[in-house]
């Protein structure tokens, strides 16, 4: 039985993660993540993806998903964003502890993609990101460049494939380092177990899993409970952390030179106050905006 790989397009749909300019996160990371995908395939791996139109999803249906497929792997592909745009560029990769094949594999992820020219921004311990601690399978999370820098983006845009193939190849050197092939089973301590503490009895990790709103475009009017807005990106950071470990939908923008973290959107003002009433009852200050 081949190697099950799931690959996640950050955000999408309502929630486009970074903007800047008018590119958006979500679709650069569906872009990078189908043609990772693909590479995959073409070498063996059995793949799913958690999207692959821009659709809607809260991080606690990526990582069920995943677990719903039974997947080996889980590999997220994000985008990164500053608090100011061009204060920082290059490459990271997020996972939810150094045990296992995780570590390893992030960093012949993040090496491959330096030789391509993105500063190497190293590893990152995160464990309280729910698409890392409630996948039942190792889980890591690409930032491929930061998308509000000039630098990330020409190579980005200029080098598109070559980035694909690079986390591609840094997947698979590190599987058959592991004596684990395309055409192998996944076995052994070395793949560890990311779950965390906060996944629900049934198979998902969100108190409220609302209906997202179907058919929205730009002229349709969307409801969204605004939980901060910030000067400082990594204050933003920190409160978007917060309330996905508590399983919520959120979610960064950036705008009127401001982060503003925001969970869920409706077209349903009814929708928007349920689970304006959800978040408030954790302890967040929020409003509904449009």
């Amino acid at each position: 039985m081949a190697t099950k790989i799931v690959v996640d397009a950050g955000h999408g749909g309502s929630n486009p993660g970074a903007v800047y300019q008018g590119r958006r996160e979500s679709d650069d990371a569906l872009r990078l993540a189908m043609a990772v995908g693909r590479i995959l395939e073409e070498n063996g791996y059995d793949v799913s993806y958690t999207r692959t139109t821009d659709t809607t999803q809260s991080v606690g249906q990526k990582a069920a998903i995943a677990n719903e497929e039974g997947a080996d792997l889980f590999v997220s592909i994000h985008r990164n964003a500053a608090e100011y745009p061009g204060k920082y560029s290059g490459v990271q990769t997020l996972i939810y502890d150094d045990s296992g094949i995780k570590k390893e594999m992030a960093q012949n992820i993040n090496a491959n993609l330096e030789r391509l020219g993105f500063r190497n921004a190293g590893v990152s311990i995160r464990p309280n990101l729910v698409v890392l601690n409630s996948t039942q399978m190792p889980a890591l999370l690409v930032e491929a460049g930061f998308i509000d820098s000039t630098t990330d983006n020409q190579l980005f845009d200029s080098r598109f494939q070559a980035i694909a193939q690079g986390i591609a190849d840094g997947i698979m050197e590190t599987l058959e380092n592991q004596n684990v092939s395309g055409g192998g089973n996944m076995t052994g301590n070395s793949m560890g177990n990311n779950m965390g503490n906060n996944m629900m009895g049934n198979g998902q990790n969100c108190p409220v899993c609302p209906s997202m709103p179907e058919g929205t475009g730009p002229e349709q009017e969307l409801y969204r409970v605004q939980a901060g807005a910030f000067r400082d990106r990594q204050n933003a950071d920190n409160l978007l952390s917060l309330l996905e470990n508590d399983g919520f939908p959120a979610y960064i923008i950036y705008q009127d030179g401001l982060y503003k973290v925001q969970v869920g959107a409706y077209s349903r003002l009814s929708n928007a106050i349920a689970m304006e009433r959800e978040v408030r009852q954790k302890g967040y200050n929020t409003y509904i905006t449009t």
